[in-house]
């Protein structure tokens, strides 16, 4: 099993038995839909935040060490190139860093209960779409999440 399924478990775990005991309360329960949101932009947008910020002060992202893709970028480095940004460049970086810090806080703002996250949480989440394979699984599943009743506003 991967290290990061392990973490995305705790997490929930975590947060179900923090609410179920009382160490957290909410003015209301947050809905499973709410749980799940958070732990898959933990996944995506936390590891964007950790290669970033990785990136930014060790030169480089994390790439596979063997194979044919050994030093490699994914897919979504194709994609930046052709808007004229360079993959490897502090600016793309940068981009990861603080696209994973604002995607992370504006869900632990909808799993406190604030009304005005589920706009901006949204909008992150569509344009998060280009970061493929994984982030664009990630990110349509979030965006589907919110589209549900339980947790899309009165519109």
């Amino acid at each position: 099993m991967k290290w990061y399924w392990i973490i995305f478990a705790v997490l929930i775990g975590l947060g179900f038995a923090a609410q179920t005991i009382g160490i957290i309360e909410f003015e209301a329960p947050l809905p499973p839909e709410a749980w799940l949101v958070m732990g898959l932009v933990s996944l995506s947008g936390g590891w964007m935040a950790f290669d970033g910020g990785r990136a930014l002060i060790d030169g480089d992202y994390v790439t596979p060490s063997g194979g044919k893709m050994a030093g490699q970028l994914g897919p979504w480095s194709s994609l930046i190139k052709a808007v004229g940004i360079a993959p490897r460049s502090t600016l793309m970086k940068s981009i990861f860093l603080i696209y994973g810090l604002i995607y992370l806080g504006l869900a632990l703002a909808l799993g406190l209960g604030s009304p005005w996250a589920w706009l901006p949480l949204l909008v992150v989440a569509i344009l998060g779409l280009w970061y493929v394979p994984l982030g664009t699984f990630l990110n349509v599943l979030v965006i589907v999440l919110l589209m549900l009743p339980a947790l899309r506003p009165a519109l």
